[in-house]
């Protein structure tokens, strides 16, 4: 018995020092198990992604993983996909594909994430080094060619440098401006093993991006907004990214300041409330457009003076102060002149202003505001036919605004920003500073897999559709009951429009030849419906909402109904169209 006893401790005794040892040598493991642990360790739950050979070690190590991956058609499906998870959730996305042509069919994603702030980790798979600058089958120098589009790209070069370049990506991904961050994975470092530490520091010379406002600059831009009379605040995606919209509530009722929105920065401030202007710029509401010709003090939160919402330059708030707020110090003061700029996360920076801030007088401002909003409201001409506005306005009635809207690119995103009522962050997930066309429909996907209590519409153009309608089977194939709405007029919309306006009605190309959207819905193994007149819309809605699998929605539209007002390109903000 004795001597059992001891044979025990001595079995013990071993246990514990071949445990010690493994937890300073470290466990070996594949580059490519390593990644997976790394990714595991970041958080991640889904990949989004496409199989190919040089990333095969990659989905080997997949096999074992509890990371669900979605498969889906097409790289760039992917990496809209991830895309949109990202917008929905706030978490980073993550999008997997192999070298070459895998690799570059990322790079629209990749560059529509960049565009946009929107923080995703794209990893490739790449030929062994040996064969590296040998014009090898399927080799692309994807970190070159992304360079401009990523805010950091990897080569890893080693297995074991995989731990901490994971965690280095997800930290410049997440921080400051966030933005696209590229992993790129020759195959001999995914399949050779090494030794496995998890990476919990990180020092990156250079990277400190600033979150608190200059508390000078804050108690400038204080005393001017105190010392105006009609401010206006113009929101930016920023405020949604930060999480700034409590905050941005909170001073625009404080100060009574009117609140018009870019594209991305909808429904940062609720759409509902009186004090909103809606969209502002090139296909602005009038009264936004209005209100930011007249303000003496504009306070741009979270936003980069981009060309469609400022017009002519040189006549963009000509009466006004501007006090310039974001957290990317490269934006400050490069499209417009700026009075008062501060440099930080928005969150903070609006925080930091409510500590000084006093209730404004401003009534007669609000008041006048107020009037171009009776007196200027967005409306459209009532016919026989489908309106593509009353479509959008009939989702929102029967979602209670309450969807997660995705959008294609064209005149049927800038109706569903002007017609859908946004009254929450990142509820409105759509293509801004790259105009994506097809990004609306991988994108609905990363949303619903994302929130999958959520109802997801995507709100889709004819043309744009088709550039990545072979999702719709990614959607089938994973049962995710997105629905889409095309408003299906026979042209590339926004194409024809200036077509229309600009180059005397001359409609070089941009005519359709249509598939039967229903049938091809069907052959997806979704479900479609065709709508062409006003009596059938909200039943269709209906019956879409209510189904467990994913619908298409044709609706057959006015071919030639415009988005109005628009300011014609370089024109002046009070110079409208309609």
């Amino acid at each position: 018995m004795h001597s059992n006893v001891t044979t025990k401790v001595l079995r013990r005794q071993r246990g514990n020092v071949q445990k010690r040892i493994r937890e300073v040598s470290g466990e070996q493991l594949s580059g490519a198990e390593i990644l997976l642990k790394s990714l595991e360790n970041e958080g991640v739950d889904t990949i989004f992604g496409y199989p190919g050979g040089q990333a095969l070690p990659i989905y080997d190590a997949l096999y074992d993983s509890k990371i669900r991956h979605i498969l889906c058609r097409h790289e760039q499906g992917a990496a809209h996909a991830a895309d949109g998870y990202a917008r929905a959730t706030g978490r980073p996305g993550v999008c997997l594909a192999t070298s070459g042509p895998g690799a570059t069919n990322l790079v629209t994603g990749i560059a529509n994430a960049f565009m946009d702030s929107v923080p995703m980790v794209a990893i490739t798979g790449q030929v062994p080094q040996a064969l590296l600058g040998r014009d090898s089958f399927q080799e692309a120098d994807i970190t070159g060619i992304t360079l401009p589009i990523t805010k950091h790209s990897y080569l890893v070069k080693d297995p074991s440098e995989m731990a901490q370049t994971v965690k280095e990506a997800f930290h410049i991904a997440t921080t400051g401006r966030p933005g696209p961050v590229l992993i790129d994975i020759p195959r001999d470092v995914s399949s050779s093993k090494t030794e496995y530490r998890r990476a919990d520091r990180m020092n990156l010379p250079g990277y400190r991006p600033v979150t608190d406002g200059d508390p000078l600059q804050v108690q400038e831009a204080a005393r001017a907004i105190i010392q105006s009379e009609r401010p206006v605040i113009y929101a930016g995606g920023g405020v949604v990214i930060s999480g700034a919209h409590e905050e941005l509530l909170q001073m625009a009722e404080l100060l009574m300041a009117p609140v018009c929105n870019t594209l991305l920065g909808l429904g940062g401030f609720p759409g509902d409330h009186p004090l909103s202007l809606g969209m502002v710029g090139m296909h602005g509401t009038k009264y936004a457009n209005y209100a930011i010709c007249e303000c003496d003090l504009l306070i741009a939160v979270g936003a980069r003076f981009d060309d469609r919402v400022t017009g002519k330059v040189e006549s963009f708030a000509p009466e006004a102060r501007i006090i310039h707020i974001d957290i990317d110090p490269a934006e400050i003061g490069k499209n417009v002149r700026v009075d008062i700029p501060i440099v930080g996360d928005v969150k903070r920076v609006l925080g930091q202003l409510l500590e000084i801030l006093k209730p404004g007088l401003g009534e007669a401002w609000r008041d006048k505001v107020l009037a171009w909003k009776k007196e200027y409201p967005l409306t459209y001409c009532e016919k026989d036919c489908l309106k593509p506005q009353a479509i959008i306005r009939e989702i929102c009635r029967q979602t209670d605004g309450k969807a997660m809207v995705t959008t294609e690119v064209g005149q049927h995103q800038m109706w569903a920003a002007h017609y859908y009522t946004f009254s929450k962050p990142r509820s409105f997930i759509t293509s801004g500073g790259l105009g994506t066309m097809g990004f609306g429909l991988p994108a609905a996907i990363g949303v619903q897999v994302g929130c999958p209590d959520d109802l997801v519409f995507d709100i889709a153009g004819d043309g744009s559709i088709q550039m990545n309608i072979q999702e719709l089977c990614t959607a089938v194939n994973y049962e995710l009951p997105i629905n889409v709405a095309i408003l299906d007029n026979g042209f590339l919309g926004m194409v024809r429009q200036w077509q229309e306006l600009f180059y005397n009605r001359r409609y070089s190309q941009s005519e359709l030849f249509n598939p039967d959207f229903i049938k091809l819905a069907e052959a997806y193994g979704a479900e479609g419906i065709r709508v062409s007149r006003p009596a059938e819309l909200a039943p269709a809605i209906e019956q879409a909402i209510s189904s467990s699998k994913p619908v298409m929605l044709d609706f057959i539209v006015d071919r030639e109904e415009n988005v109005l007002p628009m300011v014609p390109p370089g024109g002046a903000l009070n110079k409208m169209l309609g």
